[in-house]
């Protein structure tokens, strides 16, 4: 018996609801447990629906944070590309570590999920990183925009924004002791980069 299409999306569209309530549930408690601190049991007790039930909608605990993963990676993808008000490409690339910061300090567990691999065995995949590697992509532009090309120097700057970001959530949350810190930290970069450039690095002496 063929299933009318209508009857098919029908279906779909209340297991895809399902799944979103789940994933939600899973963000509530990720907030208040933290990302490790909560079992199916916990998750299906908090949804009101038995635990067999999460597992007909997803396979496994990292099934459900590979959903999440994608979630806020989509996110933090869209939410770097919007546009920017300021034509300086130094204060386009500032405003977006603001928002990096905003975004990370508003939500510590997506934070966590996205950057800091706090989950022991958990990889997501290739679908949900997908988004991750665009906003990525969208810093390499904004910063080539600033005269910096060098993939190093991408690598590096990911590392200084995000342990300014470590550092806020860490000793300061809530607060804004290191985000006040990030026009500085931008003109000390690209003072760098544009030295490596201009004068690069000496050879080791044999």
């Amino acid at each position: 018996m063929v299933m009318a299409p209508e009857a098919t999306d029908w279906r779909e569209a209340r297991r895809e609801s399902a799944r979103h309530a789940i994933v939600q549930t899973a963000w509530a408690l990720s907030r208040e447990l933290g990302l490790a601190g909560w079992s199916i049991r916990d998750l299906a007790r908090r949804s009101g629906i038995t635990t067999p039930t999460v597992y007909a909608y997803f396979e496994s605990k990292n099934a459900i944070y590979d959903t999440m993963f994608g979630q806020a990676a989509t996110e933090f993808a869209d939410r770097q590309a919007e546009s920017y008000d300021d034509a300086d490409p130094r204060g386009r690339l500032l405003a977006s570590t603001h928002r990096f910061f905003e975004f990370c300090s508003n939500d510590p567990p997506r934070y966590q999920l996205l950057f800091q691999r706090t989950l022991p065995g958990f990889e997501p995949s290739a679908p949900s990183y997908e988004p991750a590697v665009r906003a990525l992509a969208k810093a390499g532009e904004m910063l080539a925009a600033c005269g910096v090309t060098d993939a190093r120097h991408l690598d590096l700057w990911t590392g200084l924004i995000r342990g300014l970001v470590d550092q806020q959530l860490s000793n300061d949350p809530g607060g804004d002791r290191w985000e006040r810190l990030l026009g500085e930290c931008v003109d000390m970069f690209l003072a760098h980069c544009a030295l490596s450039v201009t004068d690069p690095p000496r050879q080791p002496e044999g």
